[in-house]
């Protein structure tokens, strides 16, 4: 999957270019705004194209190295496009309200995501014992932390990247991040601070077709950095393979040519073992010559005595 196009004409479509009534706008957007029509902002989308290319792309290299980037948007038009973007693209979201410490107090996150774990285990297993008020009380507590850590109970370390919509409702969100130096990915509407903001993005964060095609091409940006980073991890190990097998083969032949005495020495074993039984049966015919010698000599011996006394006689 290539990095998604976008075009001028589906943002038009999607009401990017809507901003809020001219009285409640932000000097500093003032840059990104192209006019007013019916007391209303209209944001400049010549702007907005090239600057959310260039998110996109950063999302693609991010996870492409192997980082995840976390969803952040918690208003009522964007908490199910946000959760359902991220979990098609495998990252991580909050989409219900953020919890003050998420990033920056992670140690007290990660014990409350253990207990929504234990938590889950315990109704997944048979809860003996326990009464039907305390099994209430625990479903509500459970209740409780999967809707604000549901989408990162997984996460197990703060994100290398994170994507906002309204950057006023998150701005807790967007404090801690700039706190942790991390880059951060946000749709500024034109009642919205730029500043801060490692990518802005130009455009109306409250239209429910434009939050969707945003998390739709940041969604398909990821699934992008996955595609290659399996590629390039696939590649890298062809690559190295070969190198490494040439010496590997001469190490181990070089030890194979030393090892041939080995099996010599384990044939002649079995040789020197067959010597002694050759010499066990050599040894009883040596013994059966003697007893055949023994009645010969003995003939011999009476066959003297014979002749003598055919001679005395």
């Amino acid at each position: 999957m290539a990095l998604p196009n976008i075009t001028m004409r589906q943002l038009l479509e999607a009401g990017v270019h809507f901003g809020h009534q001219t009285h409640r706008w932000n000097p500093k957007m003032a840059p990104f705004i192209y006019g007013s029509r019916n007391n209303i902002h209209i944001i400049d989308l010549t702007q907005t194209v090239p600057l959310l290319h260039q998110a996109l792309l950063t999302v693609s290299d991010v996870v492409a190295k192997g980082g995840r980037v976390l969803f952040v948007g918690t208003k009522r038009q964007a908490s199910e496009p946000i959760a359902d973007a991220a979990r098609s693209s495998a990252q991580y979201f909050i989409n219900h309200r953020w919890l003050g410490g998420t990033l920056t107090n992670w140690r007290t996150i990660s014990n409350s995501i253990k207990r929504l774990k234990s938590l889950e285990e315990l109704f997944e297993g048979e809860h003996h014992g326990l009464t039907k008020k305390e099994l209430l009380q625990l479903t509500r507590e459970k209740d409780k932390l999967e809707r604000s850590l549901g989408g990162i109970k997984d996460m197990g370390a703060p994100p290398d990247l994170m994507f906002v919509i309204d950057t006023n409702k998150e701005s807790i969100a967007i404090a801690e991040a700039r706190k942790l130096k991390m880059p951060v990915v946000a749709i500024v509407d034109s009642n919205c601070d730029p500043d801060g903001i490692t990518f802005p993005i130009p455009g109306n964060d409250d239209a429910g077709r434009a939050i969707t095609l945003y998390c739709d091409l940041i969604s398909r940006a990821a699934i992008d950095g996955i595609e290659r980073a399996q590629g390039s991890a696939g590649m890298d190990v062809g690559a190295a393979e070969e190198p490494l097998a040439e010496p590997g083969l001469e190490g181990e032949d070089a030890p194979k040519a030393d090892a041939k005495p080995e099996p010599k020495k384990a044939e002649k074993k079995p040789a020197k073992a067959k010597a002694p039984a050759k010499r066990k049966p050599a040894a009883k015919k040596k013994a059966e010559t003697s007893d055949a010698e023994t009645p010969d000599s003995e003939a011999k011996g009476s066959g003297a005595k014979a002749s003598g006394a055919e001679e005395e006689a």
